[in-house]
């Protein structure tokens, strides 16, 4: 793609800002460090250009502190970019009055409430972008049908960005995606023992 010219121009009958400006599914998968890094550097772009931002993390534990939270609330409040709403399903979610960690919802049915609120939150065009960390393991593990979520994606309103990371994304996801890269691992100090660290992992 050099000077920034797309090789393939389809014909599809779309002017080049329509082509353009179309909202994107991102898929950021594969065993190497990263995926979710790359996803909350998208998002600082989102907020940036002034867009609402939701980010849905799934999987990780509310023990789990990740440095992009803090920064990325701190700026969504400063009221110079995007909004930004911040979900954790270790937390609870932030919608519902129940506590996972006290075993009222199993891990599996918090996933799938965190998904249908994803869909509420797309059918409104609440965000303009979205991230859903680690989702790509509900769908891996069967709690959230991958069909129901290509379909809810491919038709979602409005232009609206989805970014969803995670290992073991499905073969149909990253079929029906408009961007997918698969980080790969090719050296990572766990392999010497040496446990995360402040300021790398979080």
């Amino acid at each position: 793609m050099p000077k920034g010219q797309p090789s393939v121009v389809p014909a599809d009958g779309l002017t080049t800002r329509q082509r353009r400006n179309r909202p994107l599914v991102a898929v950021h998968t594969g065993t190497g460090k990263g995926k979710s890094t790359a996803a909350f550097g998208l998002a600082l772009r989102a907020w940036n250009q002034g867009w609402p931002l939701g980010v849905f993390q799934f999987v990780k534990s509310a023990k789990w502190k990740v440095g992009e939270e803090r920064a990325l609330k701190v700026l969504g409040e400063t009221g110079e970019g995007g909004s930004v709403t911040w979900h954790k399903m270790g937390e609870g979610w932030s919608w519902i009055q129940r506590n996972v960690a006290d075993g009222e919802m199993s891990s599996e049915a918090a996933a799938r409430e965190g998904w249908e609120q994803v869909k509420r939150d797309l059918a409104a065009e609440t965000y303009r972008m979205l991230v859903l960390d680690e989702f790509a393991y509900p769908m891996h593990w069967g709690w959230v049908d991958v069909h129901e979520v290509v379909s809810v994606l491919r038709d979602r309103p409005g232009t609206q960005h989805v970014v969803v990371t995670g290992r073991n994304a499905p073969r149909e996801l990253v079929d029906a995606a408009d961007l997918v890269t698969d980080f790969s691992k090719v050296k990572h100090p766990m392999d010497a023992g040496q446990k995360g660290q402040k300021g790398i992992e979080w």
